[in-house]
């Protein structure tokens, strides 16, 4: 894999070990969690592992735009709010779906090479 691919790579599968990571973090600390949202975050975090490992990229860079994709719909509804909260929203939003683009610009530049 080409150096350039493979920094891209890592700086993709870095939101989901932060993301993920910190919100463990947050529980371990005693920080009230839902389980869904445990559940949810060890699979982020396992999902950036596989990402930053390049462990059949391919798959896990369409995983990783699917969970963004809805993350951004489910969390960032710009649509139902006024004003500057709205703005917010949808700066949140429309990073997600940048993300979104630069997985699945990284599952087509992947190599066929299985590891």
């Amino acid at each position: 894999m080409k150096p350039e691919i493979r920094i891209a790579s890592w700086l993709m599968a870095s939101v989901f070990l932060v993301m993920g990571g910190y919100r463990l973090w947050q529980a371990l600390q005693g920080v009230p969690t839902a389980n869904a949202t445990l559940a949810f975050s060890a699979g982020e975090f396992l999902l950036g592992i596989a990402i930053a490992a390049g462990w059949r990229l391919r798959a896990m860079a369409l995983l990783g735009a699917l969970l963004m994709l809805v993350d951004a719909v489910l969390s960032h509804r710009f649509w139902t709010l006024q004003g500057a909260e709205q703005g917010a929203q949808l700066l949140h939003f429309m990073k997600n779906i940048g993300f979104v683009g630069g997985l699945f610009l990284l599952s087509t530049v992947v190599t066929g090479k299985r590891r």
